[in-house]
């Protein structure tokens, strides 16, 4: 295997000469001189006894192209791997979002304290960033790539976090406009009017839609969202609430192989909107009419599409009780409508028509709360936090007719199926609970420690269909996490942490969950299963002074009871999975941050990520005769868990011009087990840059700014493991791989009243 610390690239080397540079631009600064850095790109968690790394509203504003996920901004920091196949990353069947090789459902995240699940593409406890909130809204992030703090209210974060928070309403009256132009026909207006604050409170409502054609192939990408945020200061509480609706539907890209994409070309994409050549693929490559199938049937079908409804609701009360008590508790709820449909060659319609159209439904109805008590005495911060919260949601597979003359869109809910295989009531219900101290030892060390326990049950009733049905929980009475911060002066410190962490099971009927396998499958594993568990060791130093922000952090994550659901035939077809524990992980890794301001308005931003993710042990199981088979895994590298990483930004901001340059290098990729098959690395450019003005005739503040992404065309793979991995693939054809998208223009004019 190929070390990754002696793997270097042309941009490692440059971040290794900026970090060359370091003692020639040290000095001695007042720590709110720091505060010039905001542009710079990164905050580094000062004082934290873990790593944090966090983005301002700077960032989210002058660094993205209007409509760009804020997944796509954070993945600058370090450690931090996305991927997705559009140009502005909302594409949900294609974005992932990894950390330190933990996968998207296996970290957390939240929004104002909400949280958002594991914002999985199947949409079974939460949703994603981009569904939950403009992103012109979002006023900053946080990501704790090793683990998050123990009030964290997330059942998934083996792994980091990352904690969004929306802004604040405007203190004047006010109103913003904002307008996208794009490539390939992309439309986003953005309209949000604020109050401004009163004996009342404050409060903005802000209306968003946004559609663009795909790249490649037909179809569009749409969206409209509405987001309500009120706020009220009284004394020293707070009160905050928010509302935020969704409505997202999205024509997917066709899922690819290296095999398909010598033989089709980068640009291949499914059918729609001919049906007529779709009808006649099944008939001539499906084994349908009378035909032989042959493995091209799955070069396209029809279509595929995404259609989500979300509504997010959450209010926070930050009391003050006393003059060292503070409560703070927030109440939630989350409704959602989804549908996952395509197009399928494998069933026909009641009239005979070689395709039918499957769906996977999904509704989500989640309430929760959220309550954290700090209290300080003779210099301890004693924190105690609960977190509950209630899910029902309803699964089920069912099919629907697609006759020539009325042919289902595939933006529309469809209606009258003809057939249900399955359907499932899960109800799971999670309940946390956590306490912490946080102690000054000596006026420059500071111990922090305490334990979270996690109890998750999942109560499955099958309503339709042959799978299973029953019980599971996950549950640790005791998750410990320590840390220490010592500060070495008024510019360096040193951080150490360790922690544990366990991820509850998904109820689901598909994934990597219990319940994708037959009753009998369940029964056998209902009381041997255990839930996934990692245990995350880091320790780094940061420093900060007027001219730069640096940190660097080396870390070890020993990852336990590995879960794997093993999945006979295509990935498309949807067979059920047979779920158990396969061993461990082991990463071990060094990751780097540096901002330096070079001059008045010019800054230069770098990240570095060094890692080596393998599997410990071997994959071995036994079919229905009681024969075993074994995958020597053991050593082999994750999938999906490049070993560096570096991301270069060098930006200018002189309050009227504005620009940024940046560059993403990625190492090359796995996506089988066995390590046979992998994708190249890649180099993305990416430029921004416009200017502002103030006054602008009846305007108070105008501004246009101009972004393009992947400048230099490259042509790439964006995601892999789209339809999941397996075990080998050595001729290159498993179909789960995505093409990122060619260079693209957006132009964005906001004006400000």
């Amino acid at each position: 295997m190929r070390s990754a610390v002696h793997a270097f690239t042309p941009l490692a080397a440059l971040l290794g000469l900026a970090f060359a540079t370091l003692p020639a631009v040290a000095q001695t600064a007042p720590a709110a001189e720091t505060q010039e850095l905001e542009r710079v790109t990164v905050t580094l968690g000062r004082g934290q006894i873990r790593s944090v790394q966090g983005l301002t509203k700077a960032d989210f504003e002058a660094a993205a192209a209007a409509g760009q996920s804020p997944l796509a901004t954070v993945s600058r920091l370090p450690g931090v791997n996305f991927q997705s196949a559009d140009p502005l990353g909302n594409y949900e069947w294609s974005t992932r979002f990894t950390v330190r090789a933990f996968s998207q459902n296996q970290l957390g995240f939240t929004l104002d304290g909400v949280p958002l699940g594991d914002m999985s593409y199947g949409n079974l406890n939460g949703l994603h960033i981009s569904r939950a909130i403009s992103s012109e809204n979002v006023a900053r992030a946080d990501l704790s790539q090793g683990t998050g703090s123990l009030d964290t209210p997330s059942s998934s974060n083996l792994g980091g976090t990352l904690q969004f928070y929306s802004a604040d309403p405007a203190k004047t009256f006010g109103a913003r406009l904002s307008q996208t132009l794009g490539s390939d026909s992309n439309r986003r207006t953005f309209v949000r009017l604020d109050s401004g604050a009163s004996d009342l409170g404050a409060l903005y409502v802000s209306y968003t839609h946004q559609q663009a054609d795909k790249w490649k192939g037909n179809g569009q990408q749409r969206q409209d969202q509405v987001n309500l945020k009120y706020v009220k200061d009284f004394g020293e509480n707070r009160l905050s609430a928010f509302v935020n609706t969704s409505n997202r539907r999205e024509i997917d890209y066709q899922d690819m192989s290296l095999e398909m994409i010598k033989r089709l070309g980068y640009n291949w994409d499914n059918f729609y909107p001919d049906f007529a050549a779709a009808v006649k693929a099944s008939n001539t490559l499906c084994g349908n009419n009378g035909s032989t199938y042959v493995a091209q049937c799955d070069d396209a079908y029809y279509a595929g599409s995404g259609l989500r409804k979300d509504t997010l609701a959450g209010a926070t009360l930050d009391a003050k009780l006393a003059d060292s008590l503070r409560l703070k508790t927030t109440v939630y709820h989350h409704k959602n409508d989804g549908r996952g449909l395509w197009y399928t060659p494998y069933t026909k319609s009641p009239d005979g028509t070689p395709v039918a159209l499957r769906t996977t439904e999904y509704a989500i109805k989640r309430n929760g709360l959220s309550a954290t008590l700090d209290y300080e005495i003779a210099g301890h911060q004693l924190r105690a936090s609960v977190w509950h919260e209630n899910n029902d949601f309803d699964q089920a597979r069912r099919f629907y007719a697609t006759p020539p003359s009325a042919v289902p869109s595939p933006y529309d809910f469809p209606s009258n199926p003809f057939f249900t295989q399955w359907q499932y009531a899960f109800t799971t219900k999670t309940d946390q609970f956590s306490l912490s101290d946080t102690v000054a030892l000596t006026p420059g060390l500071t111990l922090g420690f305490g334990f979270k326990s996690l109890r998750a049950t999942i109560d499955a009733d099958r309503q339709v269909g042959t799978g299973p049905a029953g019980s599971i929980s996950a549950k640790k009475g005791f998750l410990p996490q320590v840390g220490l911060n010592y500060q070495l002066s008024r510019t360096d410190e040193l951080f150490a942490s360790v922690s544990k962490n366990m991820r509850a099971y998904q109820g689901a009927a598909t994934g990597t969950t219990p319940f994708a396998t037959t009753q009998a499958g369940f029964d056998a594993i209902q009381s041997s299963l255990r839930p996934e568990t990692s245990t995350n060791f880091e320790t780094g130093w940061r420093t900060t002074s007027k001219l730069y922000e640096a940190a660097l952090t080396a870390y070890i994550v020993d990852f336990k009871d590995r879960l794997l659901g093993v999945t006979q035939g295509s990935g498309i077809q949807g067979n059920p999975t047979v779920l158990s524990n396969v061993g461990g992980v082991r990463t071990k890794g060094l990751e780097a941050a540096l901002s330096l301001r070079l001059m008045p308005g010019v800054s230069w931003y770098n990240s570095l990520s060094l890692s080596n993710s393998t599997y410990r042990d071997d994959v071995v199981s036994k079919d229905a005769n009681n024969q075993t088979t074994r995958v020597a895994t053991a050593g082999k590298h994750v999938v999906d868990a490049p070993d560096q990483m570096v991301k270069s930004i060098l930006s200018y901001d002189d309050g009227q011009w504005f620009g940024n340059l940046g560059a993403d290098y990625m190492s090359k990729r796995y996506y089988s087990y066995l390590n046979d098959a992998s994708v190249e690395g890649r180099t993305l450019l990416n430029l921004s840059g416009g200017m502002r003005t103030k006054s602008l005739g009846f305007l108070a503040e105008g501004s246009v700014q101009v972004g393009v992404t992947n400048l230099a065309n490259k042509k790439y793979i964006s995601t892999i493991g789209s339809n999941g991995f397996i075990n080998s693939d050595p001729s290159g054809t498993n179909q789960t791989l995505l093409t990122g998208a060619p260079r693209q223009f957006f132009v964005t004019f906001t004006g400000k009243l």
